[in-house]
């Protein structure tokens, strides 16, 4: 079994990360081409409930047993994993919030 190493980075160095996006390819394809029938059309009323949600400097550790394929999902999306899922999972709490 491989060992993992964690690693803590900063909001900053996150920001100056460099994704695995090839933008240059993105950016050539016209806008007619992209498919967007799987996602709604953001609306003056979806900004106007936005919020941009930063994470908190008062963490508590936890110890969570997790599928294996959510696990992995979660760390191919080329950032800090455990940050990506504070901030999906802090996103919920507040949208449940508010209802």
């Amino acid at each position: 079994m491989k060992k993992e190493r964690i690693v803590r980075y900063s909001m900053n160095e996150i920001m100056k990360m460099k994704g695995r996006t090839d933008w240059k390819r993105v950016d050539a394809i016209p806008d007619e081409d992209i498919d967007t029938s799987d996602i709604p059309e953001l609306t003056d009323e979806f900004w106007k409930n936005a919020r941009l949600l930063y994470p908190s400097k008062k963490k508590k550790m936890v110890s969570l047993r997790m599928d294996e394929d959510i696990i992995k999902w979660f760390k191919k999306q080329g950032v800090p994993y455990q940050s990506l899922m504070q901030a999906i999972l802090k996103a919920y709490v507040e949208s449940q919030r508010r209802n």
